[in-house]
């Protein structure tokens, strides 16, 4: 039986989906982000490293700062981030200096991942801010994503390389 907690993760972390779902549309790699206080969506994010050409176009860093514009304030100590995938390094330093309460993601990232895959930048104890983590929430659905995403894009590829 589900908690109330892994209801609300399972209902935002769709939320998060929806996003990841807009980037998917524009042809950007499907990750969502959404920011939640007291119950509330505060921020909406997703990927837009292609469509603006920015390496911080990260959806973690759109509602990131979406968040502090809402707030008037950098510290986002009452809030949640939940990400389709697993943030990267930067976007776990900004989690970090954000001063986010608690971060929720989907899918792990292998290759990235830096809230428990590769490391644990928000459990590092020589920063001022520890964030707890809960991964894995709807990681079927947001891998899967993912890997049709990337498949489809290989694919696209291949079809180019023997035109």
């Amino acid at each position: 039986m589900e908690t109330r907690k892994q209801k609300e993760d399972i209902f935002y972390m769709k939320e998060a989906i929806r996003e990841a779902k807009k980037a998917e549309a524009l042809k950007e790699v499907p990750i969502g982000a959404v920011i939640v206080k007291d119950g509330e969506v505060i921020a909406r994010g997703f990927n837009q490293r292609e469509s603006n050409q920015q390496a911080t176009a990260h959806a973690e860093m759109i509602v990131i700062e979406q968040a502090c514009q809402s707030e008037s304030s950098w510290r986002l100590e009452d809030c949640t981030l939940y990400v389709t995938l697993e943030p990267c390094p930067m976007c776990a330093g900004a989690i970090v200096q954000s001063r986010i309460a608690r971060v929720v993601f989907g899918a792990s990232d292998e290759k990235a991942g830096c809230c428990g895959t590769i490391m644990n930048l928000l459990d590092e104890p020589r920063f001022n801010h520890y964030c707890p983590v809960t991964g894995g929430i709807l990681a079927e659905e947001t891998g899967e994503l993912l890997t049709n995403f990337f498949k489809a894009l290989r694919k696209k590829k291949r079809k180019k390389c023997h035109d």
